[in-house]
C-alpha cells in the first residue's frame, strides 16, 4: 500500500505534468484503486492541494482540477517574475562560485534536454525530465538568495503556473525559444549584471502577460469565454 506522503508527492507533480485536463473531476475512488490505499487517505492529500491551489474544492461537487483562466495565468506570471528577479539578483549578491557552479550545472541539464526534444519527433518520453530539469534552473537561480520565504513561495507560484500551461505546452511548440531564453539569462546571471537577468527574466515570461498572444492561445481563448 502507498504511503500517503508518496501519494501527496505524486499528485502533486501529476496536477502540474500533463496527466490530467483542465476541469478534470478527481474521484476519490479511483484514484484509491490507483494507489491502493483507503479513501480517507486520498481525500486527506487532495484538501492539503486544495490549500496550495492546484486543487479545487467545492460541496456536492468534490475535487476537480483547476480551469484555464487567462486572468489567472497572467496573475501568475506577474508574481512569478516579480519573485525570481528578486530571488536572482540577491544570488547574484551573495552566491559565489558555488552558486555560479550549480546554476551552470542546472542550466547544462536543462539545455541537453531541451535540445533532445526540439529535435524529436516523439518527446513524450523526455516530458518528465524536462519538468524536473525545468523547475531545477529556475529553482537554482534563486537559491542564494538568503529567504526560505521567497523560494518557498516562489515555488508555490511556479506549480500553479505550470499547471496552467500544462495542456498548451503539450506540443512544446515554445522550446526553441526557451533554449535561447534560459542562455542568455545565464550569461547575465553569471556575468553579474543584476538589471540584465531582470529584464531576461522578463522576457522568458512575457508572453503570458500579453493580452494578444493569451486570446490567441486556443486553449485560453476558451477559458476566457466561460
Amino acid at each position: 500500500m502507498t504511503q500517503e506522503p508518496d501519494i501527496y508527492s505524486h499528485l502533486q507533480h501529476r496536477l502540474i505534468s500533463n496527466s490530467f485536463d483542465h476541469g478534470d473531476k478527481l474521484r476519490a475512488e479511483q484514484l484509491r484503486r490507483d494507489y491502493d490505499c483507503s479513501a480517507s487517505t486520498v481525500r486527506e492529500a487532495l484538501f492539503r492541494l486544495s490549500t496550495e491551489g492546484l486543487v479545487d474544492f467545492q460541496e456536492q461537487r468534490g475535487f476537480r482540477v483547476p480551469e484555464k483562466s487567462a486572468e489567472l495565468l497572467a496573475e501568475l506570471t506577474h508574481l512569478r517574475v516579480l519573485l525570481e528577479a528578486e530571488g536572482t539578483a540577491l544570488s547574484i549578491r551573495y552566491g559565489g562560485v558555488a552558486w555560479e557552479a550549480r546554476l551552470t550545472a542546472a542550466h547544462h541539464k536543462l539545455s541537453h534536454i531541451e535540445k533532445r526534444i526540439h529535435a524529436a519527433e516523439d518527446t513524450s518520453p523526455m516530458v518528465p525530465l524536462w519538468f524536473n530539469a525545468e523547475l531545477e534552473f529556475h529553482q537554482t537561480l534563486i537559491s542564494s538568495c538568503g529567504s526560505d520565504t521567497l523560494k518557498s513561495m516562489h515555488l508555490q507560484i511556479y506549480r500553479r503556473f505550470r499547471q496552467q500551461l500544462m495542456v498548451a505546452d503539450r506540443s512544446f511548440d515554445f522550446i526553441s525559444n526557451n533554449i535561447q531564453h534560459h542562455y542568455e539569462i545565464l550569461v547575465a546571471a553569471l556575468d553579474g549584471d543584476e538589471a540584465l537577468t531582470r529584464q531576461k527574466i522578463n522576457d522568458h515570461l512575457k508572453r503570458h502577460l500579453d493580452p494578444e498572444n493569451r486570446t490567441q492561445d486556443p486553449h485560453l481563448a476558451r477559458s476566457s469565454a466561460m
